[in-house]
């Protein structure tokens, strides 16, 4: 099956002042973010990507973009299923002051139980979250074949919870995943289970992702179980 590419979108204005953005409108790369982004779609530039999706938050456009410009003719998509989670009345919030909320426990203890006031489930969150990778992945392998690259750019939460999925790990654990922005973290899913690739990824090189042409000249595909327990 395709690989993705999970990118988190660069620094951002809110990260800096401590602020949880969610999906305030308007929230833009600082400048350290805006040469992150830049350094990520390098670091992208030699892979023969067949798509961008994004989410529609300006954050994550701008590194989208970024990516998009270093791969002439190819336009990003927009999936809402990616963006950030519905915080609710969190939304705007200083860090500093939730942290003392009763419901900021839970949050990083038991996040499956948590809805956030006038906003949205974490548990609903991730569902989203991960049809959008899958279906975005399977459409993909049907359009460009098994051996398919493409990138799909979203937020930290939305990242750690998808990573979670991968690794059949209960929700409540995603809190020890840690995503920094301008990351690349790497799923290929396959018939059998998904593999994570790569974590929280931001310096290596990429250009291993290509499959090796076999004697025929055609890439290898990719195999679910090349050795037990493992790719």
């Amino acid at each position: 099956m395709p690989t993705v590419i999970l990118v988190r979108h660069g620094r951002s204005s809110a990260n800096t002042s401590g602020t949880l953005a969610g999906r305030t409108p308007g929230v833009k790369l600082d400048d350290t973010g805006v040469q992150q982004a830049a350094a990520v779609a390098q670091r992208l530039a030699e892979l023969p990507l067949a798509a961008i999706v994004t989410s529609p938050l300006e954050r994550c456009k701008q590194t989208a973009a970024a990516i998009a410009k270093q791969h002439n003719g190819l336009r990003p998509a927009t999936d809402r299923r990616l963006t950030e989670c519905g915080y609710g009345d969190w939304t705007g919030q200083k860090i500093a002051t939730l942290a003392k909320d009763p419901l900021w426990a839970v949050v990083q203890q038991h996040p499956s139980a948590v809805t956030f006031p006038g906003g949205e489930s974490m548990r609903a969150m991730q569902q989203r979250a991960v049809d959008a990778v899958r279906g975005h992945d399977a459409e993909l392998a049907k359009s460009h074949g098994d051996n398919a690259i493409w990138v799909a750019v979203s937020h930290g939460d939305v990242i750690k919870a998808i990573v979670a999925d991968a690794l059949g790990q209960h929700l409540d654990t995603f809190q020890r995943i840690v995503v920094d922005t301008a990351s690349t973290t790497i799923i290929t899913y396959t018939k059998t289970r998904p593999f994570l690739v790569r974590l929280n990824d931001s310096g290596s090189e990429l250009a291993s992702l290509v499959p090796k042409p076999s004697a025929k000249g055609k890439p290898k595909k990719q195999s679910s179980d090349a050795v037990v327990g493992g790719r």
